[in-house]
């Protein structure tokens, strides 16, 4: 789910999305409406990964990567629902 979005400055349907990306396979894992709580929350789930490095490499894991970019609401999957942070634990990561 490659995420590109043509944003133009003041448009108020622009939120920041937190992209979980495994491999080939991207998910938006959660959405802001400022890009600083987004750099925060990926900050956050990137340090949750790093806590479980050992185990993900263990286990044979992929070990998930987080980026932000912008994108609209209307770019937003259907039935979309946040990604828990340490949802690659329970298999939910993508």
């Amino acid at each position: 789910m490659g995420i590109l979005v043509s944003v133009r400055a003041g448009d108020d349907d622009t939120l920041w999305a937190v992209v979980a990306t495994v491999g080939r396979k991207s998910r938006v894992a959660e959405v802001f409406r400022s890009r600083a709580q987004a750099l925060d929350d990926r900050a956050w789930r990137d340090q949750q990964v790093k806590a479980y490095a050992d185990w993900l490499v263990r286990a044979k894991k992929p070990v998930p990567h987080y980026s932000v970019t912008p994108i609209r609401r209307s770019d937003l999957p259907r039935k979309w629902t946040p990604l828990p942070a340490l949802g690659f634990l329970r298999g939910q990561m993508v």
